[in-house]
């Protein structure tokens, strides 16, 4: 996976999971994908090694996934924010009819996924 793409899934995951992390995965996390620091800096800000730091963001990383795998908040929230746009347009650019049966047929989408 691209590694700026890897970094802004991992953010994404964060922005959902971050406070289920400890505080030091989440000290390293920020410093790492947000403040841009490099393993030595935080290891050094932290007064451990570089292996430590590197360990640590694999875990919170593993982690994180693992949240989404079990609680799948994000997709959850995608799928809800897709079926809303969906709606949208669907109101917006249909006659009344088309719209009656297309929004029935999206609001049934949506209380299948309760």
């Amino acid at each position: 996976m691209d590694e700026l793409v890897k970094s802004e899934k991992l953010g994404d995951l964060y922005a959902y999971y971050g406070p289920l992390l400890t505080k030091g995965q989440r000290q390293y996390f920020e410093d790492y994908y947000y403040n841009d620091l490099s393993l030595g800096e935080i290891a050094d800000n932290h007064h451990v090694t570089r292996q430590a730091v590197y360990d640590n963001l694999k875990r919170s990383s593993r982690a994180l996934e693992k949240y989404e795998q079990k609680l799948h908040m994000q997709k959850d929230y995608q799928d809800l924010s897709n079926l809303a746009w969906d709606l949208a347009w669907a109101i917006d650019h249909r006659q009344l009819d088309e719209a009656h049966d297309e929004v029935g047929e999206l609001l049934k989408k949506l209380g299948e996924m309760e």
